[in-house]
Order: structure tokens, then sequence, then C-alpha cells
């Protein structure tokens, strides 16, 4: 009889508890209702009633010519106009850029190394026009290989992938091993390919972690392959993307070491920050 009656009173001790729970959940559920249709009559009630409530004068937006300067935006910084290597210099030791010059382009020279900007940068809006040979040779990714690297870190692909296939988030236009392009923008082998790029630098905190992501968008012959893509990290041949924490850094050209022989033309910068 006190077994039976135990039983009954724990029964009934959920019965009562799932019904307070039950209870409690539906009257925060009402005050919820209730605190939403407060907001909106106190919104109504506040909402302008003349246009020019609703409209600013400040701050004023500076006045940049698209084409002030032979072509570039006026506010632009001008790396390469086909002249000199001036803005350039070898990415492991400082040394002076071996890559040939010549019809207003740079190409490179196999195995002489990656070269970067003088000046460091965070983020920016990036311009660069490449080529990959007319001469086809070899296929994969030692055809028309190079990149250009955000920062020294982050590397937008250039490759020739005209009848070329190749694991896709290698390709042309991809965040190497990160992000495959939405689309395959390329001209005919030999003719200038554009990039366009937005490029928003990663940021760290004081105890070197990463609090919030860098992000890249792409066009690709004014094509958008990149759609404001949140970098994961260090774009690796090998291993996981890496957060060690940076500042500024220059942005980087590659040489891949594979008689790849990609020119580059017309690359300009503007600084978002």
């Amino acid at each position: 009889m006190i077994k039976k009656t135990l039983i009954l009173f724990s029964v009934l001790l959920i019965f009562s508890c799932n019904f307070l729970e039950d209870k409690s959940e539906k009257m925060a559920k009402e005050k919820a209702i209730e605190r939403i249709e407060r907001e909106k009559v106190t919104e109504k009630l506040n909402e302008p009633t003349k246009p020019e409530e609703t409209e600013f004068y400040e701050p004023v937006p500076p006045i940049v010519n698209p084409t002030g300067q032979n072509g570039v935006p006026s506010d632009a910084i001008v790396l390469f106009d086909g002249a000199n290597f001036d803005s350039w210099e070898h990415s492991k030791d400082g040394r002076s850029v071996e890559w040939f010059l010549g019809d207003e382009a740079m190409t490179v020279k196999d195995k002489s190394g990656d070269i970067q900007t003088k000046q460091k940068f965070g983020s920016v809006q990036l311009h660069i026009e490449w080529r990959s040979p007319k001469e086809v040779q070899r296929k994969g990714q030692n055809r028309g290989n190079s990149g250009v690297f955000l920062q020294g870190r982050y590397e937008v692909q250039v490759l020739d992938n005209n009848e070329n296939d190749t694991y896709v988030n290698g390709q042309v236009g991809s965040i190497y091993k990160q992000s495959v392009p939405l689309a395959k923008a390329s001209v005919p082998s030999g003719e200038w390919n554009s990039y366009d790029i937005i490029y928003h630098a990663p940021e760290f905190n004081d105890k070197d972690e990463k609090i919030k992501s860098g992000t890249i968008t792409v066009l690709h012959n004014n094509v958008l392959i990149q759609d404001h893509f949140e970098i994961k990290g260090t774009t690796e041949y090998k291993g996981w993307p890496k957060n060690k924490p940076h500042g500024k850094a220059p942005i980087r050209l590659q040489d891949h070491g594979d008689n790849s022989r990609v020119s580059y033309r017309n690359i300009w910068v503007r600084e978002l920050e």
C-alpha cells in the first residue's frame, strides 16, 4: 500500500511540474508577444512624418575622379604602369626584381622568386590584369600558374584553366584551397584577364586572437566569382589555414617555379581604411 501511494505521489508530482512548466512557458510567450506589440506601437508613434526628418548631410564623401590619373581613379596608388619596378621588391630578401619588363607588362622570370610591394597594405580595392602564355605547355596546376596574395597570405589563384581541369578549390579565381569560384570567366589563353578585388583585412585583439575574419570579393573580367567570402585563414598548400596575428603587409605576386610565364600589367590599389 505504501509503495502504491509513493508511485501515485510521484506521478502527481511529475504532472504538477509539467503543468507549471507549460504555464510558465505560456506566460513567457504572452509577455514576449506583448513586448513586441508595444514596440510596434512605439515605432509607429515615433515614425518620421516629414521627408527632411530622414535626411542627413554628413559625412560628405570625398570626390574621386574615376579616370583622373591616366585612366585610374584619382585617389589610387599606382603600383605598376609598365614603366618600372619602383614599387616592387623581391619577397625573400628585398633585393631588386628580376622579372622581365617589356610591352608595358612584367612577366615572371622562372625560379627567380616571388615579388611584393614595398608598401604595406590592409583593406584595399585592388585592380590587376594578368595573362597566361598563348603557347600552352603542361597541364593541371603547372599551366600558367601564379597567384595574387593579399597581405602576403591570402591567395586569389591565377591559372590557365582553358580546357585544363584541376581541383576546383585551386582553379582560376579560387581563394586557394578554400573557396570555389562562382563561375569560370577566363578569356582565351594569351589574352588579358582582369581581377577587381575588394578585400577587408581580419582583425585581432591584444591577446593575439582573431576577432573578425577577413573577407574578399572578386570580379573576374567583370563577372562576380567570389561574393564577400569569409577567409578562413592563410591559404595553405598543405594543412589547415593558420590565423597568426598580423598588421598591414605587402601584396605579393607568385613565381610558381614551373616556367608558367604569367604576365601582369595595370596594377593599382585604393586603401579602404
